[in-house]
């Protein structure tokens, strides 16, 4: 982790940002379904916040603890873990989320086999991305490496690869792309 944690130093202003695509999520990761869902890099718990209504259980795994700790703890369960390493046992979820949080990663691919090592077969897993082929995209991307904030934007055909098994769809819309993986 970097000295300096950017998300715990935003997380007061990102838990009050309301996620907007909550439908498109419903749809591809196939809400509602019985059992529990991995929100990972999942910080303040927004996204999970705006669909916990859909599963049984809620976990969100996040490397910072300045985030976690704006989780609501009475509906989320909040681990901290990088993505890299979960701390969870193989096939231990229905769904596997990951939004607006692979970018800032440093494994890609480590965090691509992690989250499919957890998620049962039959599961589904998405990844919830800024589009990098979109201008407005490349300047988030410039800002935040002004920011020193380590991000390394991949294409959505290169998130696809970081999966060698499972099967494998894209959607994009509005600059955003989602990798949608059955196990």
């Amino acid at each position: 982790m970097p000295a300096f944690d950017h998300f715990a130093a935003i997380a007061p202003l990102y838990a009050r940002v309301a996620y907007s695509k909550v439908g498109i999520m419903r749809e591809l990761a196939a809400l509602p379904v019985s059992g529990r869902l991995l929100d990972v890099g999942g910080g303040t718990g927004r996204v999970s916040s705006a669909i916990r209504d859909l599963v049984d259980e809620v976990v969100i795994a996040d490397v910072s603890y300045g985030m976690l700790d704006k989780a609501p703890r009475a509906t989320l369960q909040p681990v901290c873990g990088g993505s890299e390493s979960l701390p969870f046992a193989d096939s231990s979820f229905e769904r596997v989320i990951m939004v607006d949080a692979l970018h800032h990663v440093i494994h890609h691919a480590d965090s691509a086999r992690e989250m499919f090592r957890v998620l049962k077969p039959g599961g589904l897993l998405v990844i919830e991305e800024p589009d990098i082929r979109t201008f407005g995209v490349k300047l988030i991307a410039l800002a935040e490496k002004l920011l020193l904030m380590r991000s390394h934007f991949l294409t959505p055909d290169q998130i696809v690869k970081l999966f060698v098994d499972g099967e494998k769809n894209i959607r994009t819309e509005d600059g955003t792309a989602w990798v949608i993986v059955r196990k």
